[in-house]
Order: C-alpha cells, then structure tokens, then sequence
C-alpha cells in the first residue's frame, strides 16, 4: 500500500482501496500517550498521560473516553488487546465506557503464546498466538451484538517487541528475504528483528481480514465504520519511506503512520487526504458520523474529519499539530515542521535532510515559539502522583502489580525490577532487611480487604517473615512453602531487550485488614530474611469483602 515490498498486506491494501487514506496522519511518539489521545480527543498531557511507565501511562478519572459517549448513546462497548492508560479500577477499561475487555493494562508483555489475560478484571490463560486470540474474542463480541450498535476496538500489542510470532508467518518473510533497507544507515538495521516485525505485521493483516469477513458474513459491512492505524513509528531500524527517525522520535518516522477509514456508500473509495490530521481527530470524527454529542467530553482539541472523507474541496484549517514525549517536542503546520533549531518543508523534502531555519527565520520563529508556549502550558498541571485506587463494590479486587511500585533500595541493597521496563515484571533480588516497596493508594470504601500476594522462593528463603502496612494497619505473613519455578519457555525471535521473561506464581494469603477510607502508603517490608534472599513478588491483592 504504501511501497512496502517488503511485507504482505493483501486485507489492508484492499481495506485502504474500499475506503479513504489520509497521507499525513499524526499520532504520538509513544503508544500510551497516543491511545489517551485517541479515546479523548485531546493531547495526551491534558489527559495526564506523559509517559508509558511507573504511572506516567494513567489517564485521568475525569477524563470523558470514546466508549463513554458510544455507552451513554447506547452502543455496546468492547476492547479487546493492550490497554496501557491505568490498570486499577475505575482506571481499568471496565471504568472507562467499555463493557467488555480482554486483554491486558500494561504496556509490555512478556508472552505472546497462552498468556494470562485479563478479562474484565479476572484472570483468564489465552489460547495460542495472542494476536489470533484477541481476535476471536473481537469477533465473538462483533456476533454476540450483530442486532445492536456497537463499539469495538481492537488495539493489538504486536508488533510490539518482544518479537514473538508463529512459525508459519515468520518463515514466510524469512524465506522472501528483506530488499528494502533503512535507507539513512543500513547499519543500523537488525536483519533478525526486521524479519520478525514484519512477520508480526502480515499476521495481522490476516486478522484484520478475519474481522472484515465477520462484518461481511454477517452483512454488517454496510453499516460499520472501520478504521485501522499504528499507535507510533517502527520499533527497529527498518525501512520506513527515508523518514527519519523512529519510535520515541518526534520526526516524521516516530510520529507519521497510516490511517485508513471505510464506510461503504458514505466514505469516498480510494481517495487520499493529504491534510494534517492526527489521533486526536479520531473522537470527534467517529462522533460526528454517529451523530452522538461531544458535549460530556472537556474541550477537544482534535476535528472531525467527516468533511475531508465525504466532500470535495472541503475547507480544512491550516492549524498548528504538536507531538511530545520525554521533553522532546515538534511542531507541524502546513508543510512545515520545526522543532528547536530545526525547520523542514515536509512537502520538498520529506526526508527531513535541509533544515532551513536559517533561511525562513520568520517561519521557524511562529513554529518555535507557538511549540514552547503550547509545551509550556501542557506540562504545568500535570500531577506526577497517582493514587491507585481500591475497594470499589462493583470491583472488589484490586491488583497492586510489582510494575506500579515505588522501590525503596538502602545502601548496599540489590532490590529491583527484573526487567529495565518495569511493565508485567516482578519485584525481585531482596536482599536487605531495610529495603521495601510502596505504592500510594486511595481507599475509596472503608471495610475488611482480604490481602493476599503472588510470590515465588527457593527453600532457604522458608520462614521469611514479611509484613504489609497501611497507615498503621498491619498483617504479617511467613514464606512456609518454597515454590521456585523455572522461568517459561519463551517464543522469541530476537533476544529481548527490555521485557521481563515470564514465570509462575503462588498465591500466598497474609490475612484480613481493617483499612479506612483515604490515601496512604501502602508498604511492604520484610522483618526477617532466612537464606540471605527473599521472596519475589508480581504482586500484592486487596479485595473488599
């Protein structure tokens, strides 16, 4: 579709052909951040979302999402695939519009093959190749709702890394080989990850086929809007069209990906929109289709882009489109770019080689100085402390998972994550009886919590005592059965870099709390470590009872 020889994408190139592209589409630079905006309509810092990690990933509760207004329309909603805006409910996709969620909250996963997911807050082992599996449970939802309206995304998490796929699909790019390089520096490339992300990439285009054939056989084509994009650039050094840059980049290869939308009789076939548009736009497009009210959402900052896919020469302003992450930030408007020192025409050279600040100073100066102002007054509010939430009635559980978890490491103490992502990893090498970990939650009901942990230990760590504590409250809990498993087989291509492997744990229960209603510390700390090590910890539970 988009020159790609490379890879095979037989149901998206057909798909793009049935409906309209949009050649300039901008998301952010990071997958967290870009799904914030998506559900809301509005850049991802107004939402409290400036990170993937250590909660930077949390949208704020008084945020209004896409599902939210498509639920009070009377659509049914459901979200099947990676979440990553906050995990403890009313974070969790269950608080947020969607009635129904497979999937998982974090933002890596350590296992693409019979994982353990979540479905609306229950854990559940998946079956087979994770992105297969989302699927089948997309398509069941899109059946179980062929009478009713309804609102089904599919946000899957492969391509990302670690690079896990079926033989069938892997052996298929590796046999063809890769004739198409990175252009700017072939030396960059890893030839191993290039083939498994786009393997990755060809399964599921072959999901996406399998939805659209639910819709056809079940004669719902007619009537259903579909959309497909990419949440950030690629995740590896690999042909991309001589953009430069990649994921985590605010240049044209981290933040510029594909957009496609059909609607058969509605949505012009083939036509390509040339306009800056990005995810925020997505909200207010979907709703102006539907005829639904934006009026609960706060202040959009995206458009509805009905205008550009059903009339022609329709007006489109030439606004000022942002992108930010981690303080790097850049500005479009037109077919300019800046970005501090830096001014590009997009529509000569899109490639990003001539920067020509210099030459148009009065340009870069508009650019430059509205992308400060606008950063400025994006980051000023924004609240580095997130309260995890507990004891809600409708959602007794809550999961503190290791990931969220502030770790406390005294001198000479080796406590750690056992990944450099924290996300779905566990707290491990505790060595040091003054080390411990926190996280600040928020009691929502005051009541009896069932506390519990998820551990694993080797025999010498048995009759480590360990205790957890909240605003004075205290149960204590002793390691009486060692359980120390092997890590899990792993499927992968490419030697990871950043997830935690998997293994299994144990539920331990500690014991009953009486917590009150408030926002505290909650800390777990050991008071004895037999063996020299303690337990490791996935994570602590709370359940109101």
């Amino acid at each position: 579709m988009n020159g790609n020889k490379n890879i095979r994408t037989p149901n998206i190139d057909n798909f793009a052909q049935q409906g309209a592209q949009c050649s300039n589409f901008y998301v952010s630079p990071l997958c967290a951040p870009t799904r914030a905006g998506l559900l809301t309509g509005r850049y991802h810092y107004r939402t409290g979302v400036y990170g993937v990690t250590r909660n930077e990933e949390f949208m704020d509760l008084d945020e209004t999402t896409l599902a939210d207004i498509f639920k009070a329309a009377g659509y049914r909603t459901g979200i099947f695939g990676k979440w990553h805006n906050g995990s403890q409910y009313p974070y969790h996709p269950n608080g947020r519009g969607f009635e129904e969620f497979y999937g998982f909250t974090s933002g890596h996963y350590p296992n693409y093959f019979n994982a353990t997911l979540d479905h609306n807050g229950q854990e559940v082992r998946s079956k087979g190749y994770i992105t297969d599996y989302l699927t089948n449970k997309a398509t069941e939802f899109i059946e179980k709702n062929k009478e009713n309206s309804f609102l089904c995304y599919v946000p899957y998490n492969s391509p990302h890394s670690p690079f896990q796929v079926p033989d069938t699909w892997y052996n298929d790019v590796h046999q063809r080989g890769i004739s198409m390089k990175y252009t700017r520096d072939s030396s960059l490339e890893e030839k191993d990850k290039t083939i498994a992300a786009l393997a990755m990439c060809e399964n599921i285009d072959w999901n996406v086929g399998k939805i659209l054939k639910k819709l056809d056989d079940l004669k719902l084509t007619d009537n259903t809007i579909v959309i497909y994009l990419s949440d950030n650039g690629p995740n590896s050094w690999r042909w991309n069209g001589d953009m430069k840059g990649r994921k985590g980049s605010v240049d044209e290869g981290g933040v510029r990906v594909p957009f496609i939308i059909r609607w058969p009789k509605h949505i012009q076939e083939g036509i390509v929109v040339k306009e800056n548009t990005a995810y925020i736009d997505i909200l207010p497009t979907l709703a102006d289709f539907a005829g639904i009210s934006t009026e609960a959402c706060k202040p959009l900052d995206g458009l509805s882009m009905k205008p550009l896919f059903t009339a022609k020469n329709s007006p489109w302003p030439d606004r000022f489109l942002f992108s930010s992450i981690n303080k790097k930030r850049s500005v479009r408007k037109g077919p300019f770019f800046a970005q501090e020192g830096e001014l590009y025409n997009l529509k000569t050279d899109p490639g990003q080689r001539n920067n020509i600040a210099q030459n148009y100073p009065i340009i870069y100066r508009e650019l430059n100085d509205t992308l400060q102002q606008w950063y400025a007054g994006m980051i000023k509010n924004i609240d580095s402390v997130r309260w995890h939430p507990v004891g809600y009635s409708e959602f007794p559980l809550t999961v503190l998972p290791s990931q969220d978890a502030v770790l406390h490491r005294p001198k000479n103490s080796h406590l750690s994550h056992s990944a450099s992502a924290p996300n779905s990893s566990w707290i491990t090498n505790w060595d040091n009886i003054d080390a411990y970990a926190r996280w600040e939650i928020d009691i929502h009901s005051s009541g009896n919590y069932e506390v519990s942990i998820y551990y694993t230990a080797p025999p010498t760590a048995v009759g480590s005592v360990f205790e957890i504590d909240f605003a004075g409250t205290k149960s204590t809990g002793t390691i009486r059965e060692a359980f120390d498993p092997p890590l899990n087989p792993n499927f992968d291509r490419v030697k990871r870099e950043g997830e935690s492997y998997e293994k299994e744990f144990k539920l331990l229960k500690v014991g009953i709390m009486k917590l009150e209603k408030g926002k505290g510390e909650l800390i777990l700390r050991v008071k004895s470590i037999k063996g020299g090590g303690m337990m490791d910890v996935r994570s602590v539970r709370l359940r109101l009872i």
